[in-house]
């Protein structure tokens, strides 16, 4: 099917093109991940700068956009990061994640060192409780220990 002029053209003029429908891109910008997150936009945007997050698509204006699978990677990043795990390690775990790279194992052994670090800090913690306990009880004004009783 020919193209016809546009109306009000000559024939021979050429046929009318039909205009570009230029579509905004589709995404969630920073404030709205930020939003959403419950996070900061300059904790979005230092993520996004670092490569944990990474933006699907940019604005014309160069905004950066982000699709709803964000929000999962986000919380992943608090997890992780409540585990004191290094930024590079989330990086990499991401990036493993993102490619369909089963890093299981090796996530699964760095939860269980972090959950025996843990569990180490607390022992030590609450040996030093029971020292703290056992001072109170012997304690008198200016930190002098009670005589013993005769």
């Amino acid at each position: 099917m020919a193209l016809a002029p546009p109306p009000g053209a000559p024939a021979d003029a050429p046929p009318a093109v039909p205009a570009r429908v230029s579509r905004p891109p589709v995404g969630l910008r920073i404030g709205e991940v930020a939003e959403g997150s419950g996070l900061p936009v300059k904790t979005i945007r230092f993520y996004s700068d670092a490569g944990l997050i990474l933006p699907t698509s940019r604005t014309e204006a160069g905004y950066r956009l982000f699709d709803q699978g964000v929000y999962a990677e986000l919380s992943l990043i608090r997890t992780l990061k409540a585990l004191e795990i290094p930024l590079v390690d989330i990086k990499a775990i991401l990036a493993a994640r993102r490619v369909g790279v089963c890093s299981c194992d090796s996530l699964r052994r760095l939860i269980e060192n972090k959950r025996d670090e843990i569990q180490g800090r607390l022992t030590g913690l609450e040996a030093l409780r029971q020292e703290l306990t056992t001072l109170l009880r012997g304690w008198e004004d200016c930190g002098r220990p009670k005589p013993a009783a005769s």
